[in-house]
Formats: structure tokens, C-alpha cells, sequence
């Protein structure tokens, strides 16, 4: 059976900091998703998930509380934990340009790996109190925002006894993302006393990979690699999504082909009886590791219809912002 984790990495927006937003009206529209005509964020997210009895993986960046306060990081937390839901680390370094009190001196960067390896363990401890304090467990699995680690990260995680990463995504590989693990890494792997999970994806053209990002696939391409891993025993296939994911890029409406990509994946799961939706304390390590079939191959007709659906979408979102 694959262990399909349905991640959500739960953040509020640097962005819309730099723009002077409230902290209050950054967590409405970051985390819950609010926008015309509801809310669309974690808790819809959730819902979804537990109409088909699924569970989600929320990877949550507590940085902000450095600036706003610790309540901050509580009121982020506290509905998915109610809910039964996995919570686990994410970091945003780009909040240190507004912290109250720098932990590293005053040292900026747009990613943890842009820090030394002091810095990072000063980084990742700090993050990780944050986490704990505000109420969560002691958190076993980390995601460094935009991908951005190096293996540093890895190894110090590792020492905080943080035993699963998933910052590796092949499209950040050689940018953002500099851990030394090659492109076509797709599977789990042991690599700087962790254990790896790369984000899972598909080829889309020959030697192309795409992200299992739910605005990144259509339903057809997703529903293809989770048959495809399912078929192949793949042990595990990751999944990304973000908490405002579900919104219009201008995070003014709800984006209804996302959500409905995300309804669409939540029955495939549901459906079918070789995948199951997993914690991080439901893995086995060992187990893990043992995969070794390809990735899911390119599909001209599979390709050609999600960019024709993007486009549609596209075309009926500028036709809405037309002066009539």
C-alpha cells in the first residue's frame, strides 16, 4: 500500500507584510482563505479531507512570532490539532527583516540556507520552541519554505533528533533548494542522518518534471501518478499544497479549478484501496526506503489538456477583471 501525505504548508505571507497588512488580516487571508463569498483556507482544506476520511499534513511556519507574538502561532495552529490533523515544521527566514529581536545578530536571508550551519541550529531550535510552545507536539518532520535548505539543514536537524525532511522538490533543485540529492531523486533516501522525501511529480515532457502541487496538476495528471505509484508500490507520494492555494492569485476570489483539483484528489485517494493517507508517526522508516520503480512518464494528451485547462481558466479570470 502507498502512503500518500497530502502536505500543506500553512504560512502567512512576507508579501503582504511588506505591504503594511495586519497581522489579523494577513492569518484571514493566508490561513483561512478568506475571500468574496466565504472562507477557502486550512479549514476548507479540512473539511474536504475528512468528507472522504482523509487526514493532512499542515507544515507551519511559526516565524511570524517574531513579529506579531507567540498568540499568533497558537491561533494558526490550534483548529488543525482540534481536528486531529498532523502538524509538523516549516520556516520562512524572510520574517527576520521584522523581528523585534534578531536570534542571529541581525543576519538576513531569503532561505535557512543562506545561513551558516550556527545559525541555521539557532534557526531551527527557535522555530521549533515556537512550535511546541504554542501547543503542538514536538514536531519530526520539516519543510524549509520556497525548498530553500542545503545539507546543513539536514545534518542539523538530524542533531535536533528531527528525523524526517521534505524539502526536496526536483524543480528548486540547483536554485533554490541545494541539498546535494540529483534531480531524478525521486524516491526516499537517507541522506544526512534523515530521511528524505521528495516532493513526488511526474515527467510532463521527456526529461521535464512537475511537482504533485495541486495548482501544478490537473486532476487527470495527479489521479495518473497516484495510479502509477500505487501500481509500482511505491512506498510514499507527496503531495503540496499551500494554505491560500485554494484562492485566486490576487487572493480575492476562490480559485474554483484548484478546489476542484483538490476535491477531485481527495476522492482518488478515498477510492481506491492501494493508498492511504498517512501521518508522519504512521511511517516506517525502513519500509520507506525500500521503493525503487521510475517515475510516471510523459503523456503528450495528458499535458496538452492541463494546458488547455489552465488557459481557459486564465482567459474567464481576465474576462471577470474586463472594465465591462
Amino acid at each position: 500500500m502507498t502512503a500518500v501525505l497530502i502536505t500543506v504548508d500553512t504560512e502567512l505571507s512576507a508579501l503582504l507584510q511588506q505591504r503594511g497588512m495586519s497581522a489579523s488580516a494577513n492569518l484571514a487571508s493566508s490561513i483561512g482563505g478568506e475571500a468574496a463569498g466565504g472562507a477557502y483556507g486550512v479549514g476548507w482544506q479540512m473539511d474536504r479531507l475528512e468528507e472522504q476520511g482523509l487526514t493532512g499534513i499542515f507544515f507551519v511556519d511559526p516565524m511570524p512570532a517574531l513579529v506579531h507574538g507567540p498568540a499568533l502561532v497558537a491561533d494558526m495552529i490550534g483548529p488543525i490539532l482540534a481536528r486531529g490533523h498532523d502538524v509538523q515544521l516549516h520556516i520562512h527566514t524572510e520574517w527576520l527583516e521584522w523581528a523585534k529581536q534578531s536570534p542571529v545578530e541581525g543576519r538576513r536571508g531569503t532561505f535557512i540556507a543562506d545561513f551558516s550551519r550556527a545559525d541555521q541550529r539557532i534557526l531551527l531550535s527557535l522555530a521549533r520552541d515556537l512550535l511546541v510552545e504554542a501547543g503542538a507536539p514536538a514536531p519530526i518532520a520539516f519543510r524549509a519554505g520556497n525548498y530553500g535548505a542545503n545539507d546543513d539543514t539536514l545534518a542539523v536537524l538530524a542533531e535536533l533528533g528531527i528525523g524526517w525532511d521534505s524539502s526536496v522538490n526536483a524543480d528548486y533543485l540547483g536554485g533554490a533548494c541545494r541539498v546535494s540529492l540529483a534531480p531524478d531523486r525521486h524516491l526516499p533516501v537517507r541522506h544526512q542522518g534523515v530521511v528524505e522525501l521528495p516532493v513526488s511529480g511526474l515527467y510532463d515532457r521527456p526529461g521535464h518534471f512537475r511537482p504533485a502541487q495541486i495548482c501544478a496538476l490537473s486532476a487527470w495528471e495527479m489521479g495518473a501518478a497516484l495510479d502509477h505509484a500505487a501500481g509500482a508500490e511505491h512506498p510514499v507520494f507527496t503531495i503540496v499544497t499551500h494554505s491560500f492555494e485554494m484562492l485566486s492569485r490576487d487572493r480575492s476570489r476562490p480559485n474554483i479549478s484548484v478546489m476542484r483539483r483538490f476535491e477531485a484528489l481527495c476522492r482518488a485517494i478515498a477510492r481506491d484501496p492501494r493508498l492511504r493517507t498517512a501521518r508522519f508517526a504512521d511511517l516506517d522508516a525502513e519500509r520507506v526506503l525500500t521503493g525503487n520503480a521510475p517515475r510516471l512518464g510523459p503523456n503528450r494528451l495528458r499535458t496538452l489538456a492541463r494546458i488547455g485547462e489552465q488557459a481557459i481558466a486564465t482567459w474567464c479570470y481576465e474576462r471577470q477583471l474586463r472594465p465591462a
